[in-house]
């Protein structure tokens, strides 16, 4: 499990084909804390690590991963918000994330707010999950509080130190990111349409 609160920014260094899965191999502030077999969360979706070597780890992203999610997109250079999981003992900073993305959706548009950064997404409601007014969603891996909650859509704003210290200053309009849907809502909605 996951909060949400992410801990680097990691660089990919290298990634390589292996049937129809992805190896990719990163570079990160906390590669020398990783070991084989620990659960890290990449862009919001779990992987495990499987090697580490010097500041270099690698993980694994198997096909059915690659469609769900925007990590078949990534190349060399490309930036990744990077989590551990969380520790029993540890604190609660965000909210129950599970690294189980949920669906992708869409940057539509990115506005400068003199302090803060406000951020407009669309996602498609086939999939049949749902925001709620200040309820949580995990965008790329980041713990966020919805507004302007609407069937395909809705808005975040973005604090100067989140903006800095993930992938958030580098998202654009047009720029596809992974949705994780909060896990209360969705038991919610699970449980209610048994009665319809």
């Amino acid at each position: 499990m996951f909060t949400g609160i992410v801990e680097a920014v990691g660089t990919v260094q290298h990634i390589e084909s292996e049937g129809t899965n992805l190896t990719f191999h990163i570079a990160s502030p906390i590669t020398h804390e990783l070991k084989v077999d620990q659960s890290v969360s990449h862009n919001g979706v779990c992987l495990t690590v499987t090697a580490v070597d010097g500041e270099i780890y690698t993980v694994t992203a198997v096909d059915e991963t690659l469609k769900k999610t925007n990590l078949g997109r990534l190349q060399p250079g490309s930036l990744v918000n990077l989590e551990r999981c969380m520790p029993a003992n540890g604190r609660f900073d965000g909210h129950i994330v599970q690294g189980h993305v949920d669906q992708t959706g869409v940057c539509t548009q990115v506005q400068d707010q003199t302090g803060s950064w406000l951020f407009d997404f669309e996602y498609d409601p086939k999939a049949g999950n749902i925001t709620v007014e200040k309820g949580s969603i995990c965008i790329n891996g980041v713990s966020l509080t919805v507004f302007d909650s609407r069937p395909t859509g809705f808005r975040v704003t973005i604090i100067p130190y989140t903006y800095e210290h993930t992938t958030f200053r580098d998202l654009q309009a047009g720029d596809q990111v992974n949705l994780e849907f909060d896990i209360v809502g969705k038991y919610i909605k699970k449980m209610l349409e048994q009665y319809r």
